[in-house]
């Protein structure tokens, strides 16, 4: 019989659904498979120019 206890299994699959949630959403590093935003020509353009290779010309 069920007696809606939260306390036994489904407090440990609430706690695998938290993680779960936590590592797609907040952390940091790149995800494989997830998307990257490209860079815009003037990102790349501030990223060459102090490096050398192109000039103010």
């Amino acid at each position: 019989m069920y007696n809606s206890n939260y306390w036994g299994m489904n407090m440990i699959w609430w706690f695998i659904w938290g993680i779960f949630i936590f590592w797609i959403f907040f952390l940091p590093y790149n995800i494989p498979g997830q998307r990257n935003k490209k860079d815009s020509p003037l990102d790349i353009l501030r990223k060459r120019f102090p490096s050398g290779l192109i000039t103010k010309d």
